[in-house]
């Protein structure tokens, strides 16, 4: 009888003895660490300041738009690559896709970039100010409509 072991039996004995090896390490430490809890072993511990406030703190929404933005182009990248390292194989209709793929990526990134969601300081919309005068007349109640003669 042959007793030779696969590819898969390789990857499988390998993954099974680095699934021991971690929960051995686990265990081993659980057994030789001393246990000895006390009240300032206890308290919550952060760059060796006492925490402030509350944890629910609400981030600015741009943060999530930056990480999505880069999430998709890290994507983009591990669609790529495997297709860069068979390129050769694959002709002209291979290139044909895959520049489509990046065109509408791009696309997606000119349309982010154009909608404003990539600027971190948003400008401020320059609204005109109305006359006081006008204003006051308007809000109180003794606007005139003022007919303009034409001339002729």
């Amino acid at each position: 009888m042959d007793y030779t072991i696969s590819e898969f039996g390789k990857v499988f004995l390998f993954l099974l003895f680095g699934v021991v090896f971690v929960i051995g390490g686990y265990v081993s430490s659980r057994m030789l660490r001393p246990h000895r809890p006390n009240d300032e072993k206890l308290t919550s511990y952060e760059c060796g300041e006492e925490a402030v406030g509350s944890a629910w703190v609400q981030f600015n929404i741009r943060f999530y738009v930056v990480a999505l933005i880069f999430i998709i182009f890290d994507v983009e990248v591990l669609f790529l690559f495997p297709w860069a390292t068979v390129f050769k194989q694959l002709g002209g209709f291979a290139l044909f896709e895959a520049v489509i793929f990046v065109t509408i990526l791009t696309l997606g990134l000119v349309y982010a970039w154009v909608k404003g969601d990539l600027d971190w300081v948003r400008p401020t919309p320059n609204v005109p100010k109305m006359p006081e005068k006008r204003f006051d007349n308007i809000s109180s109640g003794r606007s005139q409509v003022v007919k303009e003669e034409s001339v002729s």
